[in-house]
């Protein structure tokens, strides 16, 4: 086993015959397909690796802890106005938030804000933490994220919540916090027309990139893979691509293989009747290598999960 967890660059199972040569691993209508259906779902697999974190919570109206000139800072802001005037610039930007804005300051922008002494910006604000894997949220953002709160009560009795629970670091206080903090965040991007927000991120850059080689997973989880032939999707060599894959996947690209296998057994074991010889062809393992695996990842038999799920 090499440093970054994989066994051989493989999973161990059915023997694959290799791509021939003159038929690439991801041609040109199987890329273009992957890409139009799966791209749609990275998305929903993104998320699965999102973590929140709220670094900073408070309830403020003074006049000089709000004007800051050219920051750029390494977490992000969340404020929702309750009174005053004032502007904010975001790489460049002028916008004049006014009571009931809720807006999302990203990570990494340059920003610059003013409020008056004469009426000062009443402010709930947070810094948040927000990554999918070991990748920013927000990284590729660039802007304000501001929106009208449709019910700005709501919104406060949220905030209200998300201070009161900042000093508390119980296990049920931590919950509720990043809960508090991920329903205003959906607030803020639903409210403001931002509801495609990681769906545009997705399908740009690196993660664009992503939704090929998690596509060609979905759709030979029944054979077995080799980091090389993911790795060669992308053009990387494996001991470049297993990084660049725990990066944004949050562990290397042959346990999220694993990982998929077992997710789609049990949903096989769950909701048909298939044998367990099939369901383990079905996922690419040999019938032993299956049962060994599937217990130890989920910490019984394949016959015993599928009996308490009936």
């Amino acid at each position: 086993m090499n440093p970054s967890g994989e066994v051989n660059g493989k999973l161990r199972g059915k023997t694959k015959a290799k791509p021939n040569s003159a038929a690439p691993i991801l041609n040109g209508n199987m890329n273009s397909r992957l890409n139009g259906t799966h791209t749609g779902n990275l998305t929903g697999r993104l998320l699965q690796n999102l973590t929140v974190r709220v670094t900073h919570a408070q309830l403020s109206s003074k006049y000089p802890g709000w004007d800051r000139s050219n920051e750029t800072p390494s977490f992000n802001r969340l404020y929702f106005i309750d009174s005053g005037e004032g502007k904010v610039i975001i790489n460049g930007e002028t916008h004049y938030p006014h009571a009931g804005h809720l807006m999302i300051m990203p990570a990494g922008t340059t920003q610059t804000s003013l409020t008056y002494p004469h009426n000062s910006y009443v402010r709930y604000y947070c810094h948040f933490d927000a990554q999918i894997g070991e990748w920013p949220l927000f990284h590729n953002a660039g802007k304000l994220y501001i929106c009208e709160a449709a019910d700005p009560d709501a919104v406060r009795a949220i905030f209200t919540e998300l201070i009161a629970l900042f000093q508390d670091d119980s296990f049920l206080s931590t919950l509720r916090r990043q809960a508090s903090l991920l329903q205003l965040l959906a607030i803020c991007l639903e409210g403001g027309g931002y509801a495609n927000f990681l769906d545009d991120v997705a399908h740009t850059g690196d993660h664009g990139k992503l939704a090929s080689v998690l596509g060609y997973i979905e759709e030979h989880l029944h054979e077995p893979m080799e980091v090389e032939d993911l790795a060669g999707l992308v053009h990387l060599h494996p001991n470049y691509f297993i990084p660049y894959f725990k990066k944004f996947m949050g562990m290397p690209p042959m346990h999220y293989v694993q990982y998929k296998r077992m997710e789609q057994a049990k949903r096989q074991l769950s909701g048909t009747k298939s044998s367990i010889g099939d369901i383990a062809e079905q996922v690419g393992m040999e019938l032993a290598h299956f049962s060994k695996v599937f217990k130890k990842t989920t910490g019984v038999s394949p016959s015993a999960y599928r009996s308490s799920t009936r």
